[in-house]
């Protein structure tokens, strides 16, 4: 069996691996490392959980332990997809290059770009970093990579899943053609090998499992949820993964919950501490702080479950993690290998449950292709019957307080609806409301029956028969005033408002004032 003194390691990282506690490497160490040591171009494929980091961490602690770094001139680049991987890397190269001088620099989002830049200038054998911040840091001029000796991208598919690879590509065409490159990953896509046979020369391809493949120690189980209803299926997926959770009892040490989109992380996680479960939200929107505050809990275990988007399905390292929950199917077959890999690692034992509904029926079938095998079936737990049925009164009576209450028909009976509104609002049952409201319309349809319509009243012009005759009498003489003023301003008017129109037009021609024909003489003295 070859161990780490096999693998023609540095001493000090020797040291440091016996210190870290580990003796025989793995598959994929044990054929990585000799080629990478040798100088060679390596294509790592396995799944996760298998130690591909210390297969790339341990071979460039010990090449670069000969050599000194210059400011704004890395001599090794690492790259990561997200923030916890690169941070991770940085974590394991803290624990294998700790006899040594060597100096890193992490360069991720959510940091100062000043502290960041400093670290830089002092010079740096190892660069950990995104590549979104690496170019960031490159466009700004503080950083040349023209002095990179090895280049590792650690989890190449999920940069193709994230729209790394045109930043991928350009970081390439940066870093000297000389360079060692190292690409590792669970999963290889067509654009991955597109991308490897362009930048590596004569790579060393190291398939230690077949791609895509879950390690034997996790336990895969299968539930299919069918809703009672379309719009209940969300509320009932929570019931059924509580369910779940309490069925665990303390086997369920901590465990990892996968959601597909970030406003349902949100949504689960409230709900579980609702319900008295210590649990805590982690995805992309979240402040770098509070996503590295969150992970620190959990690992040291006050944080007991931790919901999370696909940002902590890659390469997280959390050795003892004893369940996955996939509360949504992955919409990537790929995702659900890398899901549930955050269990059942370094041999440990592990479970892994996923909820489907008949709308993921797709997304199971391209998992089950790409595993080459059925998901097993199992049924729900006995706990998630009472749990789902006693969340549904609750949620009927909320609707029932949403839903409208005027019609086009009845848009007018504005207090006939107001008082049905109110008696449905203190008694549950409708039914009791119907009589009152009956009651109620009564009056009010006998009143419009014997009040006459307004076209009877225009031509009839008698007076409403509930007003007094005094007033009916004042309101047909207001209304003949009206008529006669309205007659002389037409005839003010001119010709339009003549009551005969057979007179005639009587114009300058046919009539002389008088004052124009007196003769005006002045008067003798």
């Amino acid at each position: 069996m070859t161990k780490f003194t096999d693998l023609k390691l540095d001493p000090k990282v020797l040291k440091a691996v016996t210190e870290a506690g580990y003796e025989t490497p793995t598959p994929i160490q044990a054929q990585a490392i000799p080629e990478a040591l040798a100088g060679r171009d390596v294509l790592g494929i396995a799944q996760t959980g298998t130690g591909k980091t210390a297969s790339f961490t341990l071979p460039l602690i010990t090449r670069l332990s000969r050599g000194r770094a210059r400011a704004r001139m890395p001599r090794s680049l690492v790259l990561a997809p997200t923030r916890e991987l690169a941070a991770q890397v940085a974590e394991n190269f803290d624990i294998y290059a700790k006899h040594t001088k060597l100096t890193k620099a992490l360069l991720i989002g959510g940091v100062s770009f000043a502290e960041q830049d400093k670290l830089i200038d002092r010079g740096v054998d190892v660069l950990i970093a995104t590549p979104g911040r690496l170019l960031d840091h490159f466009e700004r001029g503080k950083l040349l990579l023209t002095g990179v000796e090895v280049m590792v991208v650690d989890e190449a598919d999920r940069m193709l899943d994230m729209g790394f690879i045109p930043d991928i590509e350009r970081i390439f065409q940066l870093t000297p053609f000389t360079r060692q490159t190292l690409f590792f990953s669970a999963t290889m896509a067509s654009e991955i090998e597109r991308i490897t046979n362009m930048f590596l020369s004569n790579p060393v391809r190291i398939e230690v499992a077949r791609q895509a493949t879950t390690a034997e120690t996790i336990e895969q189980q299968l539930i299919e949820l069918s809703p009672t209803r379309r719009d209940r299926a969300f509320a009932e997926k929570r019931a059924l993964l509580r369910a779940l959770i309490e069925s665990e009892g303390e086997a369920c040490t901590n465990a990892i919950i996968f959601c597909n989109r970030k406003i349902d992380v949100d949504v689960v996680a409230k709900s579980l501490k609702k319900h008295g479960f210590d649990a805590a939200p982690i995805h992309g929107d979240l402040d770098q702080s509070v996503r590295t505050r969150t992970l620190e809990g959990f690992r040291d275990g006050t944080i007991r479950l931790l919901i999370a988007s696909d940002v902590a399905a890659r390469g997280l390292d959390i050795p003892a993690v004893s369940h996955v929950f996939n509360f949504d199917v992955p919409s990537h077959s790929e995702d659900y290998v890398h899901r549930i890999g955050r269990t059942g690692r370094a041999g440990r034992k592990g479970k892994a449950y996923t909820i489907a509904t008949p709308s993921d029926d797709k997304y199971l079938a391209a998992i089950e292709s790409l595993l080459q095998k059925p998901l097993p079936r199992t049924a729900a737990p006995e706990g998630y019957a009472e749990s789902a049925s006693s969340a549904k009164p609750e949620r009927k009576r909320a609707e029932k307080s949403e839903k409208p209450t005027r019609s086009r028909r009845t848009r007018g009976d504005k207090p006939a609806k107001a008082q049905e509104n109110a008696v449905v609002a203190e008694v549950e049952e409708p039914t009791v409301a119907q009589p009152e409201a009956v009651e109620a319309k009564a009056p009010r349809e006998e009143a419009a029956r014997a009040e006459p319509s307004r076209t009877e009243t225009v031509q009839s012009e008698k007076p409403s028969s509930d007003k007094p005759r005094n007033e009916a009498a004042r309101d047909d003489k207001s209304r003949e005033a009206r008529n006669d003023n309205r007659n002389e301003n037409r005839n003010d008017r001119g010709g339009r408002g003549r009551r005969n129109r057979e007179e005639p037009v009587v114009g300058m021609g046919d009539h002389v004032p008088d004052f124009l024909l007196r003769e005006f003489r002045a008067k003798a003295s």
